[in-house]
């Protein structure tokens, strides 16, 4: 990955637009209707260096901006919503492995996540908290020396096919926000019960499903956040995914533009070509406007983050805005 950390930002946003227009645009159309979660997607992505974008440098990945970051999925969402999310939710779990767990607990995992071997989902939704975090009822109790979960979580992006689970969970309810905490599961193993794959309006890629835990194991050296660190996490995390759905939004909505200039440009109405009724000029140029004042907003709360300021309600603003 040595090399990969020494590229520029525009051959990695370049190598993310290829991805989109070689891997997702040819597929995307027929994972929808098949409901299917691509991981030979994630594979491809990997190889053009896109699984290891918020991992540091020294722990082998990239350890990008969050501006960046957000471009890339710009670039990605433009093919494909539910994949881009996805890719999103794989990248932050092998980030924070890297930057929160121990040097065996990386060693174990952040290079499978990496190369895509395996697939990490975040778990923080449930059926009662929604993005609450501090109302989480998961249950993480210590035995034997280590930590078992019991609970159920809902919305799991990645779901269908993770092989490992970031997932949020209380180990004091007495304590309120304070007692949350992270742990990693192994999404095969003994206790866990992953659900069917919800059936949405779109976005099947995105493979999206919940997960029951029953006594379910951490893995060794688990524990990513302690309690009341993994609700901070939580808080911190929100930040930077509105602003990469922000960025998201922006690569639909231009793809949407382009397809709709392509067309006015080619069908024939009343003797002449649908892009030169001014009407439609007018409708066409308020998308274009809107398109450039999200992205803007986007980038803005991007760059605050970058810089270590304050970004709550930039980002909120710029996710709202967006979508």
């Amino acid at each position: 990955m040595a090399t990969e950390s020494a590229r520029p930002d525009s051959d990695l946003i370049e190598s993310a637009a290829a991805f989109a227009r070689d891997v997702i645009r040819p597929n995307a159309a027929a994972w929808e209707q098949d409901r299917i979660a691509p991981r030979s997607a994630f594979e491809e992505a990997a190889a053009r260096g896109l699984c290891g974008l918020m991992v540091p440098q020294d722990k082998g990945g990239l350890g990008l901006p969050v501006a960046t970051l957000a471009r890339i999925m710009e670039e990605v969402a433009a093919g494909d919503m539910g994949l881009a999310f996805g890719l999103v939710a794989h990248n932050t779990v092998a980030a924070s492995i890297a930057r929160n767990g121990s040097e065996e607990l990386c060693q174990a995992h952040v290079p499978d996540l990496m190369s895509a071997k395996r697939i990490g989902a975040l778990l923080l939704t449930e059926p009662k908290g929604g993005s609450d975090a501090a109302a989480i009822e998961t249950a993480a109790t210590e035995k034997d020396g280590g930590w078992i979960l019991n609970g159920h979580k809902t919305w799991v992006s990645n779901g269908s096919h993770a092989d490992l689970l970031s997932v949020f969970a209380q180990t004091d309810p007495a304590a309120g926000w304070r007692g949350i905490g992270g742990f990693l599961i192994d999404a095969k193993g003994p206790g866990v019960e992953p659900e069917p794959a919800y059936k949405l309006l779109g976005g099947h890629a995105l493979g999206t499903n919940g997960f029951i835990f029953a006594d379910a194991p951490v893995v060794p050296d688990g524990m990513l956040f302690a309690p009341g660190e993994g609700f901070k996490a939580a808080m911190g995390g929100f930040n930077v995914a509105r602003i990469n759905l922000a960025f998201m939004c922006c690569g639909m909505m231009r793809t949407a533009l382009q397809e709709a200039v392509s067309f006015c440009q080619q069908r024939q109405a009343f003797g002449q070509k649908l892009a030169d009724f001014q009407g439609l000029q007018w409708l066409l140029a308020d998308v274009a406007t809107e398109l450039e004042a999200a992205r803007q907003l986007a980038d803005y709360a991007a760059r605050r983050v970058d810089a270590g300021e304050d970004a709550v309600v930039a980002a909120a603003q710029a996710k709202k805005f967006a979508t």
